[in-house]
């Protein structure tokens, strides 16, 4: 037997696989081939490379090496302080990042070893063996039973069902959780014992491994398989398919990079001045060589300009604290711990799938305060993806009633009553609905997990809960489906008589057709085509005199918000189905070009057709979606919908979830035929009216929404070269950015993509997300800066590969009005502080500088220097970035307006940097001169006792920690137990540090320089009396503000109760704008305005754009 897989018209080879690597012919020369063993793997490190790994990857961060750098200087330079002060903040910073970063790879390889490890069976030697998946190799045959996941890929060869079907989904990896049936190749469907498919004796030539997701299985369901592993490891369409998700940054990581390039100009600004200033100093010569300190020879014989440069580093080592290193650690771990608050929120856990939020990367929690525009998926995401049968239509007549399926899940009732109408053509149409469909029935006691009912026997399965719907629609007017068994696929009538029909072929459903058809045999001998799809793949291949009786009713079903199909059938004869049969098996054995040879013969055999009627479905929308809807809206977001459904079912649930208002303006962007010769056939026509031109603005007034479908947008973003509408991108962006709400329908899954790539590659770089719950999803999601999968019913392909999941789109509102702000206050707010407290720090030792003889001497202890970021402060901080709650959650929840206050990255301007900058800089010379004058008097003891320069520097470094450390206690506004834990519990830390460092006589020190200069710095009452009025001073422009701003917002509060208790008295505010004209466009975009149009107030200027293609 050859058995050969489906290739593609651009094919990398073929391989060739020898099932249980037995060859075909003992004569024949064979070598085997080699493939990749069945492990797979997704971590990143390994045991031996994981350091070297880590590390390269670490110092590819500027600030950690620059720190590399600072440190190499110190240790190489003999400089004023020690290789340890920079040393040991950067070894700390590397080990938490490398920690955290093996601790996630440990995770994955953990995730890897469940699936490398786990048992399978394999046949060999006409018995089944049990292994390890990870020990699977090419031309092994495989068992697998009913409810496993597939190890590899595999060829199914027999199953235990007796016509070789099998229901498998492939959730895990096309995103689609509705069952597929695959049947065996015929030759084998016999083999159902393992001494039987041992002694098979075949070769399987396949293409090369390729990520075509259409053409494999994940998980069977019902019964036990049996095929042979053609592709394994990291060549299974599962690994190929798996993309590693891009690195996205944030808009805080830019604004931190920002600042830091500033600081760093600050940093050399300080070096070269001191530099400078060290060297005019020294141009006297007693400064220079004072009779106390002598230089040395060496010292004398040193070129002047290298000691100018080994100054200069010697001053960028003193400074270089101004650079805070220790804040991208306290980022990483503000964003990983702060990522679990979304996983613990009782309010985002749905308890219909036991499932709550997930966050996938934890770098993007502040992205979520920053979105402008949200691009969201409609099936399944705004919708249930809960399919009901609402009516049908009839050559014309409607007939209506209700019956419900959810997910490709259906249990028959029993004996179901039915509204009486027999006409041959109703018998017709029922009949196509019991026949053309891929719905399989299997008893409900064998599925896992499915309660049992002793008057529901049978499930329905199928790939489209669409099918199930119209499969039970058929059932309540009387037809009934009950399988499908030796290729016959039985139906019961109205009169309660089973009928027979051999399936002789399915014409499968495909994205590009939009139909699927079936091709039986009744017991008379006739042969009949029935064929079900969209109405715009429908209607063109049906007698044109048959349409419009059945058009009016499609389309008023689908202004409904309805999912609508048109079915249609025809009778062949012996000849045409012969040569339909002929083609379709030449087709299926091809190794290239297989689609197109099927799509070509599926084509023909569906032309010439006659119109029956047509279905109606309807998909829910979510709870609540439209309440969501609207809370994006009214924070300053701008919702675009992106949906392969018809334009007039997408516009009537964008108005079902409130996308679009009554009062919205819609611009129609959509494509028709143009009435043309039949060698143009080509030819289109663009039409549409929009308000704009130049010198005419959009009413502000007035809200404006855009529709366009698939194949206008292919013809404005794929524009010919030759064709001059490439010009027309730009106009369609303006149009686009001036609308509040879009609607993109027909969509393929690369469009929706290109829809928000180009919107994110707009001037101001506009943050963008994406949100859906199919694999169809998947492009856009990743392509946004923020990616949100929702947990529905078309599998986890959407949520493993988004930045955060949901159960339910209704989720979205607190996860970006409460957790984004919050989580991008909070990070800005660290930012900001980090650089603040920096500056702070070093400030005072660059003017002690001009005290000192630029001398390079240090202002602080090295200890300190060290201790400063690590212990003094930084716990305080991450606990605000963690906990802090300036507004109430319920509050950011309801007040949807809160959120644009903190919109473009306000936080993070240019503005509030300075503010910060400048307080920083003000506080530093508070410390450091408030100090000085306080040592005007040298003596500060009763006995006269003078201190001395680490005094002077004790005392401005214990004024600094208690000033940033009360600073952010007067900013904190949500206080919790762990809040006062870290702020009063660090500066009581800091006082018994300093006791500690400077009590005891360290062995390992060169100098005891501190030794007993804390405790004998706070003898001093002058002491304590200066510190107390140093942090004062330096405190009270902020509490000045504090205060201030109070007094404002109360004064707000009792205006706005004045007004509420005297409504007479706003009589005086200004009008609102009158209400705009609501402009009206119909179908064919007529250029005039329409009667009663108030054209004065609006000034609508038409502007027809004609595309032809030739």
């Amino acid at each position: 037997i050859l058995c050969s897989c489906a290739g593609e018209e651009k094919r990398v080879g073929t391989r060739t696989v020898v099932v249980g690597h037995r060859p075909v012919s003992e004569t024949d020369a064979y070598v085997a081939q080699k493939f990749c063993d069945n492990r797979i793997v997704s971590s990143k490190y390994t045991l031996w490379n994981f350091l070297p790994k880590n590390l390269f990857e670490q110092f590819r961060r500027i600030a950690n090496f620059y720190f590399l750098i600072i440190f190499l200087v110190q240790v190489i330079v003999d400089t004023p302080t020690s290789p340890v002060t920079s040393g040991l903040p950067l070894f700390f910073v590397i080990t938490v990042t490398a920690i955290k970063q093996g601790y996630e790879d440990w995770l994955r390889h953990r995730a890897d070893n469940e699936v490398n490890k786990s048992n399978v069976f394999i046949v060999e030697n006409a018995k089944q063996v049990q292994k390890e998946s990870e020990k699977i190799k090419v031309g092994d045959i495989v068992e697998v039973k009913a409810d496993e996941t597939f190890p590899c890929d595999l060829i199914f060869l027999a199953s235990s069902s007796v016509d070789g079907t099998c229901y498998v989904t492939t959730a895990s990896l096309d995103g689609e959780s509705n069952f597929k049936t695959h049947y065996a190749v015929r030759d084998t469907t016999v083999l159902c014992t393992d001494e039987a498919i041992d002694a098979l004796t075949a070769t399987i030539e396949c293409e090369q491994p390729q990520p075509d997701l259409y053409k494999g299985s994940n998980k069977l369901h019902f019964s036990k398989a049996k095929g042979v592993a053609v592709y394994t490891g990291m060549e299974t369409k599962m690994a190929l398919n798996y993309q590693g998700k891009s690195q996205k940054r944030s808009a805080v990581e830019k604004s931190i990079n920002a600042f830091l390039i500033v600081y760093l100009c600050i940093l050399l600004s300080k070096a070269t001045v001191c530099t400078t200033l060290k060297y005019v100093w020294q141009s006297n010569p007693f400064n220079d060589e004072p009779w106390y300190n002598e230089k040395t020879k060496k010292e004398r014989e040193t070129f002047k300009v290298l000691r100018m440069f080994t100054d200069f580093l010697s001053f960028m080592v003193l400074f270089n604290f101004i650079i805070p290193v220790s804040m991208y650690v306290t980022v990483e771990m503000q964003k990983f711990l702060g990522s679990f608050f979304i996983s613990w929120d009782k309010e985002m856990y749905d308890e219909e799938i036991k499932e709550g939020a997930l966050v996938n990367t934890s770098d993007l929690n502040e992205e979520l305060g920053q979105v402008e525009y949200v691009f969201t998926d409609k099936t399944g995401t705004l919708t249930e993806n809960s399919m009901e049968f609402i009516e049908c239509c009839i050559d014309g007549h409607k007939y209506k009633d209700c019956i419900s399926e959810v997910d490709g899940f259906s249990q028959t009732d029993g004996p179901l009553k039915y509204y009486g109408f027999c006409g041959h053509r109703e018998e017709l149409f029922l009949r196509a609905l019991c026949l053309c469909h891929t719905v399989q029935i299997k008893e409900a006691d064998q599925v896992d997990g499915l309660i049992g009912h002793p008057e529901r026997k049978d499930t329905y399965i199928s790939s489209s809960p669409d099918e199930i719907a119209l499969v039970k629609g058929a059932e309540k007017y009387g037809f009934t489906f009950l399988g499908l068994e030796n290729d016959f696929m039985k139906i019961r009538n109205q009169k309660n008589e089973t009928e027979m029909y051999q399936l002789l072929h399915v014409l499968n459903f495909d994205p590009v057709r939009r139909r699927m058809s079936v091709i039986v045999r009744t017991t008379t001998g006739k042969l009949l085509l029935f064929c079900k799809g969209a109405d715009s793949s429908i209607f063109p291949r049906v007698q044109q005199e048959e349409i419009q009786q059945t058009k009016v009713h499609v389309d008023r079903n689908a202004m409904d918000g309805y999912r609508t199909l048109c079915v249609a059938f025809k009778e062949l004869t012996q000849k045409e189905y012969d040569k339909i049969d002929r083609q379709l098996n030449e087709a299926k054995m091809a190794l290239q070009d297989r689609e197109e040879k099927m799509a070509k013969v599926f084509e023909d055999a569906e032309a010439d057709m006659h119109l029956i009627g047509a279905t109606a479905v309807e998909d829910r929308l979510q709870e609540q979606s439209a309440e969501t809807i609207e809370a994006l809206h009214a924070a300053g977001m701008k919702v675009w919908v992106l949906t392969g459904d018809k334009m007039e079912t997408a516009k009537s649930t964008c108005y079902a979830c409130r996308l679009f208002q009554t009062s919205t303006e819609l611009l129609e962007l959509t494509l028709v035929p143009l009435l043309c010769s039949p060698s143009l056939l080509a030819g289109f026509e663009l039409n549409y009216t929009v308000p704009l031109a130049k010198g005419v603005s959009w009413t502000l007034s007035q809200e404006y929404g855009l529709i366009i479908d698939g194949s206008t947008l292919s013809l404005i973003l794929n524009p010919s070269q030759d064709s001059s509408s490439s010009n027309y991108k730009n106009i369609f962006l303006q149009i686009c950015l001036k609308c509040t709400a879009v609607l993109c329908c027909r969509m393929a899954p690369l469009q929706k993509a290109q829809i928000v790539r180009m919107v994110k590659n707009t001037k101001g770089s506009p943050i963008t997300l994406s949100v859906g719950d199919g694999a169809n999803d998947v492009s856009m999601i990743l392509e946004a800066h923020v990616g949100i999968g929702i947990k529905g019913k078309e599998g986890r392909q959407a949520s493993r590969n988004s930045d955060y999941a949901v159960p339910k789109f209704k989720h979205l509102r607190k996860l970006l009005l409460a957790h984004g702000h919050l989580y991008y206050v909070r990070i800005a707010h660290l930012v900001q502080y980090f650089f603040y407290k920096n500056l702070c720090f070093i400030l005072p030792q660059f003017l002690y500088q001009f005290f000192c003889g630029f001398s390079q001497q240090p202002l602080y202890d090295a200890a300190y220097l060290t201790m400063y970021n690590i212990c003094f402060t930084s716990l305080p901080i991450l606990a605000y970035s963690l906990l802090e709650q300036h507004i109430n959650i319920d509050t950011l929840t309801s007040d949807p307006q809160l959120y644009m206050k903190i919109s473009d990255n306000a936080m993070l301007q240019w503005r509030p940097f300075l503010y910060w900058t400048f307080l920083g800089a003000f506080e530093g010379l508070v410390f450091f001169f408030g100090v000085y004058f306080l040592f005007q008097n040298s003596s500060l003891e009763d006995n006269g006792k003078v201190f001395g320069n680490w005094t002077f520097g004790t005392i401005v470094f214990t004024v600094l920690v208690f000033t940033v450390t009360l600073k952010l206690a007067l900013d904190t506004r949500f206080w919790t137990w762990m809040n006062h834990f870290v702020i009063w519990g660090s500066l009581a830390f800091y006082v018994f540090f300093s006791f500690f460092w400077g009590g005891v006589i360290w062995p390992f020190l060169k100098q005891q320089r501190m030794y007993f200069v804390f405790a004998h710095m706070l003898t001093s009452v002058s002491t304590w009396l200066a510190i107390v009025l140093l942090i004062f001073i330096s405190l009270f422009p902020e509490i000045l503000l504090i205060v201030l701003k109070n007094i404002k917002e109360k004064n707000h509060q009792v205006r706005n109760k004045m007004i509420l208790a005297h409504p007479g008295h706003a009589s005086t505010a200004p009008c609102a704008s009158p209400p705009s004209c609501s402009l009206s466009f119909p179908p064919a975009a007529s250029a005039s305005p329409p009667s009663g149009q108030h054209a004065a107030s609006c000034q609508p200027w038409p502007l027809a754009i004609g595309f032809a293609c030739p």
